[in-house]
């Protein structure tokens, strides 16, 4: 039931590494993490052109390719 605008997201990354655990925990101390996962695990985190970071529970690759699907793309040419 959450919807974020595509066109400000500049990356979509897998919250696994621990240079992306620094970053979100980074975001949540300053104010910038949004949390979308609705108490499930986090599959996603959107980095968004303002700074802000979006946590989902959909995974990157299908994030990928609705942005894909709705640019008339296919996933991973862009």
């Amino acid at each position: 039931g959450n919807m974020v605008a595509m066109n400000k997201v500049v990356a979509i990354v897998s919250p696994g590494s621990a240079p992306i655990k620094r970053m979100m925990q980074a975001g949540k101390n300053e104010g910038l993490l949004i949390d979308l996962t609705s108490g499930r695990k986090t599959k996603a985190a959107l980095v968004m052109d303002s700074g802000h970071i979006v946590l989902a529970a959909i995974a990157p690759e299908t994030i990928a390719g609705r942005l894909a699907a709705s640019r008339g793309l296919e996933a991973g040419t862009e």
